[in-house]
């Protein structure tokens, strides 16, 4: 029988939840199809299930893409949280010419942003997601700045983007996805000027974004 273990805390950390044990860390990313689903009985079809003290709180992910790992120390290579303080950002882009959708998206360069985010944060700026990191102009830098947080502030308001599994704690979808600009929107006018969106691949990725106001 396992040992039971007294959960110190719970936080967040780019797109893992960490739960930090009396001993070890418990440390969850559930991708696009994970849950992790706290009700008074095992949640349907769990892959593990933890008995807390009140319920019960069940790792779900009917498609296994999710991974939920635990270790002595907590070792994450992530860059910096996108919520905080951003005045390193134009130094950073500076140093690279990578797009700058895929830019936003590595981990190890700004933690927590993914596809969906990017998509609506480089709308939000009038940034063109093809763009190399390095020709942002210092307006162009300054108007990101501001799109990261406040788009990030909006989908965690609205409880998430839910288009299939997502879940919250209590098993609730998010309503995001009523409130995005572009993404999955190809044909769709553009809120502000009524471009039709369009969709290309960029790293292997859809990506979703409008010709005119994105320059």
């Amino acid at each position: 029988m396992p040992l039971p273990r007294e959960i110190r805390g719970v936080r967040r950390r780019g797109k893992y939840i960490v739960f930090a044990l009396d001993q070890g860390f418990l440390v969850f990313h559930l991708r696009m199809t994970g849950q992790l689903v706290l009700e008074g009985s095992p949640a349907e079809g769990a892959r593990a299930v933890f008995a807390l003290d009140e319920g019960f709180l069940s790792f779900v992910d009917r498609r296994r893409l999710a991974t939920a790992e635990y270790s002595r120390e907590l070792r994450l290579e992530l860059g910096p949280e996108p919520r905080g303080d951003l005045s390193w950002l134009p130094w950073a882009l500076k140093g690279s010419r990578r797009p700058i959708k895929l830019w936003l998206m590595d981990q190890k360069n700004i933690a927590g942003i993914g596809n969906i985010y990017a998509a609506e944060i480089l709308f939000s700026a009038g940034i063109d997601p093809r763009r190399p990191a390095n020709s942002l102009r210092s307006n162009e830098v300054r108007r990101l700045m501001e799109a990261i947080p406040a788009v990030l502030e909006a989908a965690i308001a609205h409880r998430g983007t839910t288009f299939s599994d997502y879940r919250d704690a209590s098993g609730s979808p998010g309503g995001f996805q009523e409130l995005l600009r572009v993404y999955q929107r190809a044909g769709e006018l553009c809120p502000r000027c009524g471009t039709p969106i369009e969709r290309i691949e960029l790293g292997g990725r859809g990506t979703y974004f409008c010709p005119r106001c994105q320059k």
